[in-house]
């Protein structure tokens, strides 16, 4: 894997960040579109992480830190490159973030039915809160 390069996503990257994650991210969200990812990075420009292979984008992690809480949000490798490492590499470095910004846990949205995810999840040391439940309500 010495191939590979983790750094934060740029303004440039985000069209091929939104056609990588309809190839290898699970499900969709109402925020996956150019605005909302825009947003994401203007407001914290470290926040999407991408891992890239001799300059392909193989991976990405959205480590979003509000100033109490650390979340992890799409969590994805491209279907060719799993099992390699490259989703933990991105984690240690979301990981890395939180810690340097004064961040005690992180969470992750998993999918209940993305049972491949639960089990990278698990085995990178993470597990699930059974006593709690995602409340959602779109906005506009």
């Amino acid at each position: 894997m010495n191939e590979l390069r983790i750094r934060a996503a740029g303004p440039e990257d985000l069209d091929a960040v939104l056609a990588f994650w309809k190839t290898a991210a699970e499900g969709t969200s109402i925020s996956d579109d150019r605005e909302g990812v825009e947003r994401l990075v203007a407001r914290d420009p470290e926040a999407l992480i991408l891992a890239e292979s001799y300059g392909d984008l193989v991976g990405t992690v959205i480590a979003g830190f509000d100033g109490w809480r650390c979340h992890l949000y799409r969590l994805a490798v491209h279907p060719d490159r799993r099992r390699e490492g490259i989703g933990g590499a991105l984690l240690a470095a979301a990981e890395d973030r939180f810690v340097a910004l004064g961040g005690r846990r992180a969470d992750a949205m998993v999918l209940v039915r993305n049972e491949l995810a639960q089990h990278a999840w698990q085995a990178a040391g993470y597990g699930p809160e059974e006593q709690w439940r995602r409340w959602v309500k779109p906005l506009g």
